[in-house]
């Protein structure tokens, strides 16, 4: 494949061109499994490239460790080669929680049927705002107490932390359920005509529901931000 500026040759398809430094792709969809990820490079609408990573997993903590966080590796370098402006990811938490880490970009979760054909639907809508605040800034209300100690704060940082998230408000606890899970779970509830979420976050019998302001200006656009949060949660084991 040739840049499709300057016509010098890529050494793989969609890479950025170090010659007149032009980009020849602007999204990367990752559909990863534990033994391989499908990159998908997209220009606009239109497929311009893939490429497979693969690995061998590893049975033994250290090894397997030390394993995944090496394919996470050379998929993360597989997206720094393109420079996108947007990451998109689909398939085992566990490897996207891996390649996350390896990379700057926003990472974006996808329906996992059909993770390209998600995005392209998604591209001819509005792009939402990005909020750009660090999650701590983001977290404030009346409420200032957190449920579910270390792994609720876990949980409200990780909402936060989206950069379609412009606040999250802490809710009071009501500790009169009867639930009879340990640990704490959460999830993020449907949207609502504005774009808005509610996070619930459980520990044994109590409970709190945390407002979730987005940039989001639709109740379809708002599902997308939910679907994302919710990935995001399953991701740090969290999710309810």
């Amino acid at each position: 494949m040739e840049c499709s500026r300057c016509g010098t040759p890529l050494e793989k398809p969609a890479d950025y061109c170090l010659v007149c430094r032009t980009g020849n792709c602007d999204a990367v969809v990752a559909d990863c499994s534990r033994e391989r990820a499908t990159l998908t490079f997209l220009d606009d609408e239109d497929v311009v490239g893939r490429t497979d990573v693969t690995t061998v997993p590893e049975d033994g903590a250290e090894t397997g460790v030390v394993e995944l966080r090496n394919f996470a590796g050379r998929v993360a370098d597989e997206i720094r080669r393109k420079r996108p402006e947007d990451v998109f990811v689909a398939g085992d938490h566990e490897v996207i929680r891996a390649v996350r880490a390896d990379l700057h970009h926003d990472v974006y979760r996808v329906e996992p049927d059909d993770p390209v054909q998600s995005v392209l639907d998604r591209r001819g809508d509005r792009v939402l705002e990005v909020v750009e605040k660090p999650a701590r800034e983001k977290i404030g209300g009346r409420h200032s107490t957190l449920i579910g100690d270390r792994d609720g704060q876990q949980a409200i940082r990780t909402v936060a932390a989206h950069p379609n998230v412009k606040k999250v408000i802490p809710g009071p606890i009501d500790a009169g359920g009867s639930g009879s899970r340990t640990g704490v779970r959460a999830k993020v509830t449907r949207a609502d005509n504005n774009g808005n979420l509610r996070l619930l976050v459980r520990d044994g019998s109590s409970v709190q529901e945390n407002r979730v302001v987005t940039t989001a200006m639709s109740r379809e656009t708002g599902e997308r931000v939910r679907e994302d949060l919710n990935g995001a949660l399953s991701e740090e084991a969290l999710r309810e």
